[in-house]
């Protein structure tokens, strides 16, 4: 399964590590991925997503729907 963020889409970034003497070479930023639960009171269930926690910060400003309905406008498939 891929690491990849189930609202936004988000997946690991690349950059450089680099060493006390400057020499760089690649590596990949793997996001803070979470299983969390979330409650559809609309609904009237639960749904398990595997979300960042930066995205978990904006369902809890934004709240669940709303988050949903963004994400299903912007053409997820959620």
């Amino acid at each position: 399964m891929a690491r990849k963020d189930d609202i936004t889409g988000e997946g690991p970034v690349t950059g450089n590590s680099v060493s006390p003497s400057n020499q760089k070479s690649k590596r990949r930023f793997q996001r803070n991925l979470q299983k969390k639960r979330f409650y559809i009171p609309s609904q009237d269930r639960y749904v398990t997503l595997k979300v960042s926690a930066k995205t978990i910060k904006t369902i809890n400003k934004k709240g669940i729907e709303a988050v949903l309905n963004e994400a299903r406008a912007q053409g997820y498939d959620v």
